[in-house]
């Protein structure tokens, strides 16, 4: 039996000035369910990354309902949205984001002190989760010494290691070449095999080919969603 993760029902964003109200998310509704991989596709301005970053507890809708397991995360406070997205929700931009005066093992420990995790725990986790990314002979190197594909290997690993029920990746692959772009998405698909959710916002029908389905925005509205063919990471 699926379980839903994220609902959404009537969602909206409206971004207002003193003269003009822009609407950025337009009645949206969806269902996410545990462990799925979804992609979410449209031209730019559609809306995309700002439904990202409300389901990613980053921003709070203006209107309609947000349940993410179970809890009605419309209705709660900025400082309980962010105790929610700390324990729940790991994020890979595309930009990487990573700290430049901080080391690789650094950067991926980061989300452990925060949770205030204890130093040992930090060491094991931190250590394991390099060597699965094959990193761990990184793990000294500032993300400046790294290839683009080595530094988003680190962002999803700093994303992984709290053990998050799910990754948001907006563009993950937008700033890096084809070879390691795919290694990315195969890296986005081996997580989703194993049990970890994954939406992700994309402009290439390529990386979102390797999600289970894709949902369609048009000026801030769901218009219609894909079913994509599955397909193993090579």
């Amino acid at each position: 039996m699926k379980t839903e993760l994220i609902k959404t029902n009537g969602l909206e964003m409206a971004y207002r000035t003193e003269e003009i109200e822009t609407l950025a998310l337009n009645d949206v509704n969806l269902v996410i369910n545990q462990g799925e991989f979804v992609s979410i596709m449209g031209p730019s301005g559609c809306g995309k990354s700002t439904l990202l970053n409300v389901l990613g507890m980053l921003d709070s809708c203006s209107g309609g309902h947000y349940h993410f397991d179970g809890e009605a995360i419309s209705a709660m406070s900025e400082r309980q949205r962010a105790d929610i997205r700390k324990s729940n929700i790991g994020f890979v931009f595309q930009s990487f984001n990573l700290i430049d005066e901080l080391s690789v093992f650094e950067n991926v420990e980061l989300p452990l002190v925060y949770l205030n995790k204890s130093a040992t725990e930090r060491k094991k986790k931190v250590n394991e989760l390099l060597e699965r990314m094959g990193l761990a002979h990184r793990s000294g190197h500032f993300p400046q010494q790294l290839s683009g594909g080595q530094q988003q290997r680190v962002a999803v690993a700093r994303a992984l290691v709290a053990e998050p029920k799910i990754i948001f990746a907006d563009e993950p692959t937008g700033n890096l070449d084809s070879v390691h772009g795919d290694e990315v998405m195969n890296l986005l698909t081996d997580l989703h095999q194993n049990g970890t959710t994954v939406v992700m916002v994309t402009h290439s029908a390529h990386d979102a080919s390797f999600s289970e389905r894709t949902l369609n925005l048009f000026d801030g509205k769901l218009i219609s969603e894909t079913q994509n063919k599955f397909r193993e990471s090579v």
